[in-house]
């Protein structure tokens, strides 16, 4: 939005050698007017840019001369100097271009002097045996040959000549880059010079000849060199085909020699000599696949293949070429070299298109899109457009794009459409599933090439189907695409097709439309994505269809608005509704610049009104799109108009506190737009006010002055900035912190007034005051780190204003509450204490005391910020240190009481602290700096060495138990015996036991620190009372340890390194480096806890970063010899072995995983072969028990290695191997390798298939097809079928013995994951085929699991169309009823296969309803000759179970199939068959006595969904139902199996719910009337707590007036006693149960106030329970059901209770039930506040509250609906003429509970106990404050308004006592807080401030009802006039008030 500044250009300046300086010097003249003299002014400029302007002056100069000057000695000087000039320029440099620029305009009469001088100094370079200048002579040599006409000259005399430009054979892989450009410079010559083109030189015995040859036999060694970078061999490819075309005669011959070289069939004998002697080794069969890949490479980008230039041998060539490539994509698995094919195959498409343009029609015949070439690139395509990378997966779309282009070509003249090979195409990728990625590229390119209308024609609802996948991001950008592509075409093809303007409509129905039903309809991800990526492209393509979108929604706005008298009618608290998608279209139209001016069309668009609605819009992203229409501009100086000002001010006061993170993100970067906004059009708005034309009346740019224009954007800035820093009060949310303090930052950066702005419009630090910067400070006391960092970054750019506001007590204050958390056994204290001290550095406000150990530096003002900075550092790190060698020698005499006093790692993280914030690599007091960094080291060491015992010992963390007495001291001795057999250190020798109750002296810990007193707070008070868990003990070990990783290797990163230890250009020498790496190692390797090793391996790996680039040979091997050395420990460790075998390796693989990713991407990744090579050997299974823990090792080192995104792809070719050690190691006999076998198997999983991102198990967009797998990994196919076949073979052996075959579960998890694609095919070598017997096999296992894993593992495998076959046949596999042998394991297991191809078929598409009734049947008949395992004669109730669940889904398919007509069923006699299982069945006859047998209740649950379908069909078809129905649903509901009960009353809840909701066609179905007396008789009764929840939820849902009559006669309860009962449920049952009863209860209520008017008063007592149970239901620690169905029990009784005209209840009970709505307003759980806005809105669209506010019928946000609320409740009161009762009641809110102050006083002197990870419940969200602000102005304007006083001073005393009282407390709490207690003891300070601010605004009222407003009352400084109110409330009549 801003304007960006140009960058300035860089320059390098030019510089000659010493003779060409005395040589200039000798020919200048006096008056310096010729060449030389200015050629010698040009070189002693220091300036490059000024040199460039000298240069242009020479060909000037020298045109000036005639032609007698080409003798003139100082001509030729000074060409030849100007050629040393040329050569010694780098190529990047600007004064190279400019020279060579220059001299391509040099008189014709000077070339020859001025090549002759090129010439030999280009020879003078060649001539150089220096290696490292081989590179620059290279780049001459490329820069002479672009656009430089005398550089080409030089070379091509230097080729005459038959000097030798090129041809080193460089092989340091340091040159490895100068070796790439020699071999591109090489070709260059050949292709630019023109004596190449000739024939002269092609003589044996010609130099060039010569050294062509010799070229050509180098750059054949670097193509067949595999040791060198594959770009090199890909650049040698090229050239080896160039050169041979350039020097083979004739030319006819180059395709058929090329030909031969791909095929292997050099003909030896008829081949040149020069070719074999420079190319032999090409010739051999044995040539590399890469080799062969770069030469075919280099036949397509070397070889001219347009016209058919080549003839027909050309297209031999090509055809050959082809038929390589596709060998080799089957062999090349390196992820490099797939990448380099997938481009070459692509490039054959091109020149294939480039043939086919003049070919003969048998190429056209073998390129047409039914040819085998053709069919290979489809497979080729299929296989990769899933690939994971982006590169491959474009080249795949190049592909097919080119592909259908030949076959255009091969079919040209004929129609497209009709055209066989398009139509097959488009049909088979309709069907795919959406979640394939290339179906959408592939479509893409179709629609390009035939158009849409052939595609809408199969089907019109893709426009949808596309969008509905725009919730899922990996497919949002190709879906946009997609629609791109496709109403792009539509909109030409209907423009082309349709005179009249028709057309239009019929293009906004298919594209617009169902992008305006998402938008207000769809699901959060849907709709943001939409907007994001399809609706800017649309209204890019076609502007004008904003108006019809505009037009639709808003007539749908105002159809909705006239409905909303009707609560229903809101719609779902989901939905963004007409007005979220109107204010999307609005934003996306007006940032693209769509809307010309905002201004001009704000009222034609929409009103503002519905402005603030977004604004405060129930739904984020509706807020988001109205924020973004205000801020965002495509003109970045559009001014900010008032009305925006005023709706942005709006917004910023009810929406910082978002617990959405991508939400604040959001807010803050509109609002940094609108910043920038601001400050643009300031100053364009500045420049006019100063110019002319501001006398001018208006103008284009403003209606009005620019000064008025100014100062309105400077009061809304300092406005901003005060309702921001307002927002920082105590106690406010994180959410509200973070957003003000970004916002605040934003502010200062964006108007920061660097030197030379002449204007600035706004400053952040004019508007802070000293209250502001403390504000600022003590957001360092917030436990979120993120508002630390905003607050510290905030207040170093107010460094200047800061300096106004130190105190030097208060600043001397900070320091010793810094010191003092840097000890604290809580974390976060550490991190608060860090941002302390490195604030009082950066303001120079350390103490005095501190400065005399350091030496004072003397620099020059520029300096002294950073110099006074680098001397604070190091006096607060020398301090910490003088500390922390005191502690660490404490602890190495007791770690127990470290632990409980002065756990150590606070020090150690306020050094790093400081350090980080430090430039290391420019230091000035190097000297005091290198003893620091010295004992630094050595405090580390100690420290470490300290707590090491424990994170290395084997069970870290359960270690040193509170334990005072010595027998459970002797238990915990035996204990460490136990556990810790091979620990050795001195430690754990015996258990510690504290004397009495741990005291420890804290005086002697505080005496040296520097002389300064913090001792003096700890003097005379109680000794600190410390209790030692393991807790403690463990957090302080590993967060040592943790921070002291991270210093060392801050350390490492950012010190400089001293090359020898004497000298004093860095900090760190070798050794110490070293000695670091051997520290790591030490740690990483043997520490056992998870974040000691973690971030140890942090620290690790920033050493290893630095030692891959450091320049000294030692330290660069050092990563290498560790790996080797960690190898080979591994490999000979045993089970006595020091290193940790258990915890998945623990630090180990973190280790290796440091040294590897820290390796060079670009390289060959040497030291990941040789890893991977030597893991994969160890992983593997043995017979040998000593080889266990190696494999153990080498297991969990492969996981951590394959999850490691850092090695991408390189990791891919070993995936493999990783999956065989995997499976095979689940069949080890130790338990170890198979946990850990597993453990990889899922890594392995994960990295194949990608990240699973949802819960769904089976989905479809973690799966590929079967082609694309085993493409990718080719070893897996046969090593799967192999071990499934082993698998299946013997699962079910005759020896009836289980053989479980653990390998089977993880077989059948990865096939389950491959499917087959319609673009398979049936040729290929890697079918799925093969598999699928042995799958159906493996449903015999004896493993329950196991039979259904094969069962769903063979679904994918079996193709769509093949699925009625397949199920035929399985069924005919069953045995008969008369069959004798059997077993039930192979029949549940093909039952199982049957059920899930049949679930597959029914939800697949693309079927005609014909052909699906058709199959179905048939697989009916089939299914009926086996109905027998469904019945009594089969004993098992497993297989009969899954029988009669295939019954049920064949119902449901022929159903669908029929749309519920019967015909099919009965005219084959299913349903009969279906009647006559049931009514033999358990559910009829029952079962025996204690009937218990394994699968019972699956059986049961099995037939009652069967049952039910028969019920259902029966009332469907029948009208003499009981003759029909085999069983009734009353006896379903007496059934004693709860199973039964369960099923039958979940269809019967979902039928009541329908007819509630009203979304049922029919009503309740008839069979179901009149039930509320069979439900009220099973209330009574039930027992299961499941099926009782659904028996209340049917009532519920039930009218009560047509069951509620019954209870007297039907439970013998009256009405009133069944609301009783149900209350009573209500209170006592679990959450679920509670829930479902309050509801029942609110519904028995509501029914009895409304039809009981006259005897309300009877129920007075259950109405005061009822108001007691709804209370104690919106209590934060209740589940969120429970709270959730308390907000729906208002929102229904809210016109009743809430807002009634007439109060039914008492207005104290009122009162309560409107504290329950505010409650729940502020509860943690947003889905509770988002339904309690519904209870808000309720009450804001009756009758007589609809006019309490400007936002009735809207759907609001939680925080304004707690303004809302309150201000509807204040009108309630006014209407109900109840303020004298009802005030107290509120003051007593705004004063709060009367425990609050109570907790006050117990924090402040209550013994604080630290158990670290027990956290009480905290409410991050809800701010007390600012319910105390909105209570106390609206309590403020309605008793303004209202006039009202209370009658008698009387009336408010004990109130008025009440507060004096909190006062007096109060100010005493406040004078027994410590100094700095707004650090040292944040949660007190801020309880108390919190109750202060409360009591403040409880005076403030009292005053002003007393009349004494104004007189020395104390008010809120965040608070305003109550008139600031009137923006929530609107004005009622006069008389209402």
């Amino acid at each position: 939005m801003g304007i960006k500044k140009k960058k300035e250009m860089q320059v390098a300046v030019l510089t000659i050698c010493h003779q060409d300086l005395e040589t200039l010097k000798s020919f200048a003249d006096v008056e310096g007017k010729n060449l030389a003299s200015l050629l010698l002014h040009c070189v002693q400029l220091t300036d490059g840019v000024s040199q460039i302007h000298y240069v242009k002056q020479i060909v000037p100069l020298l045109e000036k001369v005639d032609k007698n000057g080409v003798c003139d000695p100082t001509i030729q000087s000074c060409l030849d100097v100007l050629a040393g000039i040329y050569l010694s320029l780098s190529l990047k440099n600007p004064l190279k271009k400019v020279l060579s620029s220059s001299l391509n305009s040099l008189p014709e009469f000077f070339l020859t002097a001025a090549i002759h001088s090129f010439t030999s100094r280009l020879q003078e370079e060649l001539n150089t045996t220096d290696l490292y200048s081989y590179r620059k002579v290279i780049d001459n040599i490329s820069s002479c040959m672009e656009n430089f006409n005398l550089g080409r000259a030089s070379v091509n005399n230097l080729l005459k000549n038959g000097k030798k430009c090129a041809g080193n054979h460089i092989t340091q892989t340091q040159l490895m880059n100068d070796l790439l450009v020699g071999i591109r410079v090489s070709m260059v010559l050949i292709q630019k010079i023109q004596d190449f083109q000739e024939d002269l030189w092609k003589a044996s015995s010609s130099p060039i000849w010569q050294n062509m040859c010799g070229l050509l036999s180098i750059f054949t060694k670097f193509l067949i060199d595999d040791d060198l970078l594959q770009t090199v061999q890909s650049t040698s490819g090229l050239a080896v085909i160039l050169f041979i075309k350039t020097m083979l005669h004739p030319s006819e011959k180059i395709p058929h020699l090329i030909s031969s070289l791909l095929l292997h069939s050099v003909d030896c004998t008829s081949t040149p000599e020069w070719f074999m002697s420079s190319c032999r080794s090409l010739c051999c069969p044995d040539v590399s696949e890469s080799a062969l890949l770069f030469l075919c490479q280099g036949t397509l980008a070397m070889l001219d293949w347009r016209n058919g230039s080549m003839g027909p041998s050309g297209e031999a060539l090509l055809l050959d070429t082809a038929h390589v490539l596709f060998t080799l994509s089957s062999q090349i698995k390196e992820p490099t070299l797939e990448m380099f094919l997938s481009r070459i195959l692509a490039s054959w498409t091109n020149s294939a298109i480039q043939v086919l343009e003049s070919s003969s029609p048998s190429l056209r015949d073998s390129l047409n899109g039914n040819s085998s070439i053709v069919g290979r690139l489809l497979e080729y395509v299929y296989t990769h457009w899933e690939h994971p990378l982006d590169a491959l997966r474009h080249q795949t779309k190049i592909m097919f794009r080119n592909l259908l282009q030949m076959h255009q070509l091969t079919v040209e003249g004929a129609d497209l459409v009709p055209d066989p090979f398009f139509v097959e195409l488009t049909e088979s990728l309709l069907r795919l599933e959406w979640h394939i990625k290339g179906k959408y590229t592939c479509l893409g390119c179709l629609v390009e090439c035939i158009g849409i209308e052939h595609i809408l024609a199969i089907d019109k609802t893709i426009p949808s189907q596309i969008l509905e996948v725009m919730g899922d991001q990996s497919l949002v950008p190709y879906a946009s695409d997609l629609l791109e592509t496709m109403f792009k075409n539509h909109k030409s093809h209907l423009k082309s097709q349709t005179a009249e303007s028709t057309w239009i409509d019929q293009w906004h129905e298919t594209w617009v439309s169902p992008l305006l039903f998402i938008l207000c309809e769809g699901n959060l991800d849907q709709k943001s994505y939409v907007i994001d990526y399809y609706l800017p492209k649309l209204l890019s393509y076609s502007p004008e269809s904003l108006q019809y979108m505009v037009k639709i929604l808003q007539t749908s706005i105002d159809a909705k608005t006239g409905q909303e008298q009707s609560f229903s009618s809101l719609g779902s608290c989901n939905s963004r509704g007409a007005l979220g998608a109107l204010m999307a279209c609005l934003r996306i139209a007006r940032a693209h610049g769509y809307l010309q001016s905002a201004a001009d069309t704000w009222e034609n668009l929409v009103s503002g009104a519905r402005i603030k609605q977004g604004l405060v819009h129930h739904h984020c992203q509706v807020r988001i799109d109205t924020l973004g229409l205000l801020c965002e501009s495509n003109r970045s100086t559009e001014i900010v108009s008032v009305e925006e000002m005023q709706w942005i001010q709006f917004f910023i006061t009810y929406n910082l506190n978002s617990h959405s993170p991508g939400v604040r993100q959001q807010i803050c970067s509109l609002l940094k737009k609108l910043f920038c906004r601001i400050q643009e059009s300031s100053q364009v708005l500045y420049k006019l006010e100063q110019s002319k034309s501001k006398h001018e009346p208006q103008n284009e740019l403003t209606k009005q002055h620019p000064s008025v224009s100014l100062q309105q954007y400077k009061n809304f800035m300092s406005s901003i900035c005060n309702s921001l820093f307002e927002a920082l009060f105590p106690g406010s949310s994180y959410s509200t912190r973070f957003s003000a303090l970004t916002i605040l930052g934003s502010i200062a950066e964006v108007f920061h007034v660097p030197e030379g702005r002449i204007y600035a419009v706004y400053q952040l630090s004019h508007d802070i005051d000293v209250g502001r910067f403390q504000t600022l400070v003590e957001c360092f006391t917030s436990t979120f780190e993120d508002v630390k960092i905003l607050a510290f970054d905030l207040l170093m750019k107010l460094s200047e204003t800061a300096v106004h506001f130190q105190d030097s007590e208060k600043l001397q204050g900070l320091f010793q509450a810094a010191l003092e958390l840097s000890t604290s056994t809580k974390p976060y204290d550490c991190v608060t204490a860090s941002y302390l001290l490195n604030f009082l550095i950066w303001q120079d406000a350390l103490p005095s005391s501190l400065s005399a150990c350091v030496t004072q530096l003397a620099c020059g003002d520029g300096d002294r910020s950073a110099a006074v900075v680098e001397r604070n550092t190091l006096m607060v790190i020398k301090c910490l240190m003088e500390n922390l060698e005191e502690e660490v020698s404490q602890a190495e005499n007791s770690l127990l009481q470290a632990a409980a006093s002065f756990p150590m790692y606070g020090r150690v993280h306020c050094i790093t602290g400081a350090l980080q914030k430090l430039p290391l690599n420019s230091l000035r007091l190097v000297s005091e700096w290198k003893p620091v960094v010295e004992r630094l080291l050595l405090m580390s060491y100690r420290l470490s060495a300290v707590v090491s015992p424990v994170i290395q010992s084997s069970s870290p963390e359960g270690l040193i138990p509170m334990d005072t007495d010595s027998e459970s001291a002797n238990r915990l001795q035996m204990i460490l015996n136990e556990i810790q057999p091979r620990d050795t250190n001195d430690y754990f020798n015996q258990a510690k036991i504290l004397k009495e109750c741990n005291n420890f002296d804290m005086k002697d810990l505080n005496a040296s620190v520097l002389n300064i007193d913090i001792s003096t707070e700890i003097e005379g008070k109680e000794e600190k009372t410390c209790d030692v868990t393991a807790q403690m003990v463990l957090v302080c070990c590993w967060r040592s340890m943790k921070e002291v990783a991270l210093l060392l290797g801050m350390l490492c990163q950012l010190l400089p390194m001293r090359s020898v230890p004497e000298s004093s250009d860095g900090l760190l020498t070798v050794e110490q480096v070293k000695e670091i790496g051997d520290y790591f190692k030490q740690n990483l390797l043997r520490s056992r806890h998870r974040g000691a090793f973690e971030l140890a391996y942090t620290g690790f790996a920033k050493l290893t970063e630095v030692l891959n680039r450091c320049p000294n040979v030692d330290l660069q091997k050092l990563p290498v010899q560790w790996l080797l050395s960690v190898l080979e420990e591994i490999k000979c460790s045993d089970p006595s072995s020091k290193l940790c075998a258990t915890r998945r390796s623990a630090g180990i693989p973190f280790y290796i995983q440091a040294l590897l990713a820290s390796e060079p991407k670009k390289g060959k990744m040497d030291l990941l072969k040789i890893t991977m090579k030597e893991l994969i050997s160890l992983a593997g299974p043995t017979d040998d028990l000593q080889s266990t823990v190696p494999q153990v090792h080498a297991l969990n080192i492969l996981r951590a290695l394959f999850r490691d995104t850092r090695l991408g792809e390189n990791i891919i070719p070993y995936v493999a191997d990783g999956a065989k050690a995997a499976i095979l190691g689940f069949t080890s006999p130790v338990w170890a390798v198979r946990n850990s076998s597993t453990l990889l198997f899922s890594a392995l999983i994960t990295r194949i298939f990608g990240v699973k991102r949802g819960k769904d198990e089976h989905s479809k967009t973690n799966r590929m097809t079967g082609r694309e797998f085993f493409s990718r990994f080719p070893e897996l196919y046969p090593f799967l079928l192999k071990q499934l076949e082993t698998v299946a073979n013997t699962v079910d052996s005759d020896t009836r013995e289980p053989n479980r075959h653990p390998s089977m579960f993880l077989l059948l998890l990865v096939l389950e994951r491959l499917y087959p694609s319609p673009m398979d095919g049936t040729s290929s070598a890697l079918s799925m085929g093969p598999f699928v017997p042995f799958i159906m096999r493996c449903g015999r296992s004896p493993v329950y699991h196991s039979r259904e894993m094969a069962a769903r593992a063979l679904v994918p495998f079996v193709m769509i169309d093949h699925i009625p076959n397949t199920i035929q046949t399985l069924l005919a596999t069953l045995p008969s009823c008369t069959d004798q042998c059997f077993r039930q394991n192979h029949i549940h297991g093909t039952l199982l296969q049957v059920f899930h191809l049949l679930q597959a078929y029914s939800d697949s598409k693309h079927r005609t309803n014909s052909d699906f009734q058709h199959e179905l049947t048939d697989i009916t008949l089939c299914t009926k000759a086996k109905l027998w395992l469904a019945k009594r004669q089969n004993p098992c109730l497993v297989t009969r179970a899954v029988y009669i669940d295939i019954l049920f889904l064949l119902t449901c398919c022929l159903n669908k199939s029929t749309k519920d007509n019967q015909p099919v069923l009965e005219n084959l006699g299913f349903w009969e068959e279906v009647r006559g299982i049931i009514s033999a069945s358990e559910l009829i006859t029952g079962f025996p006595n204690a009937f218990k047998v394994p699968g019972l209740p699956q059986y049961l649950q099995s037939l009652t969904r069967l049952a039910i379908a028969a019920v259902w069909a029966a009332a469907a078809n029948s009208g003499e139902r009981e003759r029909d129905v085999p069983i009734s649903f009353s006896q379903l509901l007496e059934s004693a199996f709860p199973e039964v009960r369960s099923l039958t009353l979940e269809a019967l809840l979902e039928k009541f719910l329908l007819a509630a909701s009203g979304l049922g066609e029919k009503g309740l179905p008839p069979l179901l009337c009149n039930m509320g007396e069979k439900f009220l008789l099973l209330a009574m009764k039930e027992s299961h707590p499941e099926c009782f929840c659904k028996i209340l939820k049917i009532l519920h849902y039930m009218n009560p007036s047509e069951w509620l009559p019954q209870t007297e006669h039907c439970v013998h309860l009256t009405p009133k006693e069944f609301l009783i009962w149900t209350m009573d449920i209500a209170s006592s049952e679990r959450s679920e149960i509670q829930s479902v009863a309050l509801r029942l209860a609110s519904k028995i209520i509501s029914h009895h106030m409304q039809t009981c008017v006259e005897n309300r008063e009877l129920i007075a007592a259950e109405l005061k329970q009822w108001v007691q149970l709804v209370i104690l239901s919106c209590e934060d620690h209740l589940p969120t059901e429970s709270r959730l169905a308390a907000v729906e029990v208002l929102t229904r009784t809210a016109p009743l209770f809430l807002t009634n005209p007439r109060p039914v209840l008492e207005l104290q009970d009122t009162l309560a039930l409107w504290k329950c709505v505010l409650t729940l307003l502020q509860s943690e759980e947003q889905a509770v506040r988002d339904a309690a806005t519904k209870i808000v809105t309720t009450a804001m669209s009756q009758e007589n509250t609809c006019q309490s506010t400007e936002f009735a019928f809207c759907q609001v946000d939680a925080s304004i609906a707690l303004g809302l609320a309150l201000a509807v409740l204040c009108d309630l009161l006014q209407q109900w003429d109840q303020l004298a009762p009802g005030l107290p009641i509120m003051l007593g809110w705004l004063l709060g509970e009367s425990d609050d102050l109570m907790v006050c006083v117990e924090s402040m002197h209550q013994v604080e106990e630290d158990y670290l990870f027990e956290k009480e419940a905290v409410n991050f969200w809800a701010e007390t404050l600012i319910f105390v602000k909105y209570l106390c102005k609206h309590l403020l304007s309605l008793l303004s308004t209202s006039g009202w006083r209370p009658p008698s001073p009387e009336m408010l005393c004990h109130l008025q006592r009440m507060v004096s009282e909190q006062c007096r407390l109060l100010s005493q709490l406040f004078t027994e807080l410590p100094p700095a207690a707004e650090f040292v003891k944040t949660v007190e300070f801020t309880r108390l401030c919190i109750q202060k601010e409360r009591t403040v605004a409880c005076l403030r009222l009292l005053a002003f009802l007393e009349g004494k407003e104004g007189q020395d009352t104390p008010v809120l400084s965040v608070w305003d006039s109550p008139a600031e109110v009137r923006q929530l409330t609107l004005p009622r009549t006069e008389a209402a008030f």
